[in-house]
């Protein structure tokens, strides 16, 4: 009776600690600048406010520096479901979703503030929703807004003329490629992973990235002269696929947006604010800083603006128009 008691007893242990346990949900989240970039803070603030809001249940793991791919292959990454989340600038979106490019025309924003008042309100918010039903990636969040500023091996850059024939690296993005163009210089295709060693070796002169980025990137070593031009405001949006989506309870899911959502509007004040403060970091470390009149680069990026828009589709047309009369309605206000 005895064996038969403890037989029973060691069958009730077995099926209490052999009983399925609430796994958690890993987010492999992905970027490709280092861990201690502005994108790593971003997700530092993220993870946080993943763990907070989800008690632990979702977990971000943090995969810097191109350990899960290069951003451009990345959203296809996303469409497939092989990855759980990427932050991607947003001209790297723009083959597999055509409608970003609006984002990447040059002065297509009155400054900073003004794109971020696009992006979290009603255009964004449509676009946002767009982009989910047409590739199947969801976008968290769109980060902070910041400029790209520009850099060379040669010249201060003074004036329009003095970019004539400078070779600049540009992503693979017709809009960026046409914007360089018509400010005189030479634009030369080139993938992010392989911008250091042209630098070094001259097969480019000079190039563009967000401010934030050329610090990490530590470009003030190669490259000593340093533009700011505000030609482009650039922003990484935070993606994840509809596969990791997928896994998530709706209360989980709930949770992650939010963060998402969150961590955008935090990381996006805190980089506001020291903008100038990393231009000037970099002028100590040894960049020369120059502010040409932008007046001739507005000029021909207006005139390349409606030149692209006669090629593009009417909801194309339709996000431009929004955003010149949000921009006028700024500016009378």
């Amino acid at each position: 009776m005895k064996r038969m008691s403890l037989c029973v007893t060691m069958l009730f242990l077995m099926a209490v600690f052999s009983a399925p346990v609430s796994a958690k949900v890993i987010m492999n989240l992905g970027w490709q600048t280092s861990d201690d970039s502005a994108y790593g803070e971003m997700v530092t603030i993220f993870s946080d406010l993943v763990d907070e809001y989800t008690h632990g249940e979702v977990v971000v793991k943090r995969r810097c520096c191109g350990q899960v791919g290069g951003e451009e292959d990345a959203f296809k990454s996303l469409q497939i479901g092989i990855v759980d989340g990427f932050i991607i600038t947003m001209n790297n979106v723009s083959p597999h979703y055509p409608l970003m490019d609006v984002f990447v025309l040059p002065y297509i924003f009155n400054g900073l503030e003004h794109a971020s008042q696009v992006l979290e309100g009603p255009i964004g918010d449509r676009f946002r929703d767009d982009l989910y039903k047409k590739t199947g990636v969801f976008l968290l969040s769109y980060n902070a807004v910041e400029p790209r500023d520009m850099y060379n091996t040669k010249r201060p850059i003074n004036s329009m003329d003095d970019l004539k024939g400078l070779k600049i690296r540009v992503p693979k993005n017709k809009i960026m490629i046409k914007t360089f163009q018509a400010f005189g210089a030479e634009p030369v295709p080139l993938a992010w992973s392989e911008m250091s060693t042209a630098l070094q070796t001259g097969t480019v002169e000079g190039g563009d990235n967000g401010t934030f980025v050329i610090k990490s990137q530590k470009f003030f070593d190669l490259a000593k002269n340093l533009t700011v031009l505000d030609h482009f405001t650039s922003f990484s949006p935070l993606f994840c696929s509809k596969r990791f989506i997928g896994k998530l309870s709706s209360e989980q899911r709930d949770a992650v947006i939010k963060a998402g959502r969150e961590a955008g509007r935090i990381h996006r004040a805190n980089m506001l604010k020291e903008i100038e403060a990393c231009r000037t970091y970099l002028a100590a470390h040894g960049m020369k800083l120059t502010r040409p009149d932008r007046t001739p680069f507005i000029k021909a990026a207006r005139i390349l603006q409606d030149e692209i828009l006669t090629t593009r589709s009417d909801k194309f047309r339709e996000i431009v128009k929004e955003i010149r009369a949000s921009s006028n309605s700024e500016h009378d206000a």
